[in-house]
């Protein structure tokens, strides 16, 4: 069967799930995937054949796609500012949102700093934060603390593989007291701390119809959610930490729930943080916070 024969199969198999950009846009994934063709290879081999095995690793895929499973679960990648990242069932897949928090990150600290920073990313996933940070500022110690064991194995190797050092600590950042008290070299190497960072859970249960089958029911719900009685919980938390161990004027940025922008700064305000700032996201929903100690 030729290539372009199965795109027509492709895209009538997915077109009551998804829009017709988002299944051409899996459809070039797995073309560069399987086959290392991009687009613009495709075009000048129009007539690329696919073997009985490939159609089988095809129609595999597809019928993933169909239960509507994250095509960077399948492939197991997903980009983020402009680095690959492993991810799997036990880390949040990085989104496009979140480069925008890296961004101000980044800027904030050319602006703000010298060189090395002291900087740690807390609930840090796949590592996509610090590893794109320490990416960008080679000379900055940067750490990472996450509670699943599980992802900061995926996050060790997303490090090893980008070619960056990063100190990860597993850590349920709920019960620590001070990130003093963390053993060292964590403390010698870390404190005092210029940025911390975090994107943590955010997603109340009450919103969760509003949540897309295919993070609901793919995506680690330790990573998402948090009681709608609480859902300030880990803000509330790491801003108490981060008014313990940031060094004087140093930065706390927060990616958050889009609904509860005003309830957040009115928290950090509460906590004594000045300079605070929320800011909008590509899409026009609050999404991301910066404050100052």
């Amino acid at each position: 069967m030729l290539l372009k024969q199965y795109k027509h199969h492709f895209f009538d198999s997915l077109q009551d799930i998804q829009e017709e950009q988002e299944i051409e846009s899996f459809f070039f994934i797995l073309t560069e995937y399987l086959h290392n063709l991009k687009r613009v290879d495709l075009a000048l081999n129009p007539n690329f054949e696919l073997t009985e095995a490939e159609v089988e690793k095809w129609n595999f895929i597809l019928a993933e796609l169909q239960q509507e499973k994250p095509i960077q679960y399948i492939i197991g990648e997903a980009w983020f500012y402009g680095l690959p990242f492993e991810v799997n069932e036990n880390t949040l897949i990085p989104r496009p949102e979140t480069e925008e928090l890296v961004e101000w990150i980044l800027n904030s600290a050319i602006t703000n700093y010298p060189s090395p920073l002291t900087i740690l990313d807390i609930g840090t996933g796949t590592g996509c934060i610090p590893i794109s940070i320490k990416a960008n500022l080679a000379q900055a110690n940067v750490s990472a603390i996450d509670v699943s064991e599980k992802a900061l194995e995926v996050a060790k190797r997303n490090a090893a593989s980008n070619k960056v050092e990063i100190n990860f600590i597993q850590a349920n950042i709920l019960e620590v007291e001070d990130l003093l008290k963390f053993p060292l070299p964590f403390t010698q190497n870390l404190l005092p701390l210029d940025i911390i960072v975090s994107n943590p859970p955010y997603v109340r249960n009450l919103e969760k119809q509003e949540i897309k089958k295919n993070v609901l029911d793919y995506e680690p719900h330790l990573a998402l959610f948090v009681e709608d009685t609480d859902a300030l919980l880990f803000y509330r938390k790491i801003a108490q930490l981060a008014m313990k161990n940031l060094s004087p004027n140093g930065l706390l940025f927060f990616e958050i729930n889009q609904y509860l922008g005003k309830e957040t700064v009115e928290l950090l305000e509460n906590l004594g943080f000045k300079n605070i700032e929320l800011r909008k996201d590509f899409v026009g929903n609050d999404r991301m916070i910066k404050c100052t100690r």
